[in-house]
């Protein structure tokens, strides 16, 4: 499975699993297309940051 830790593994366009901030503690993942990442750094041990392109916004979890 591709690393979501990794910002150089996402790009505009693929299909994710995300976890939304007040999703964290339950661990609930939504799934869409990336359209920005938000994360400037290489890694993030939580998960890249991401805007989907339904506008949602967290944290990378799976890269489908």
């Amino acid at each position: 499975m591709i690393s979501g830790t990794e910002r150089k593994n996402i790009q505009p366009g693929i299909k994710v699993k995300i976890v939304r901030k007040q999703h964290q503690k339950t661990g609930q993942l939504t799934e869409g297309i990336v359209k920005d990442i938000l994360t400037n750094s290489a890694v993030h041990h939580r998960g890249i940051k991401v805007r989907l392109e339904s506008g949602l916004i967290g944290r990378v979890q799976e890269i489908l």
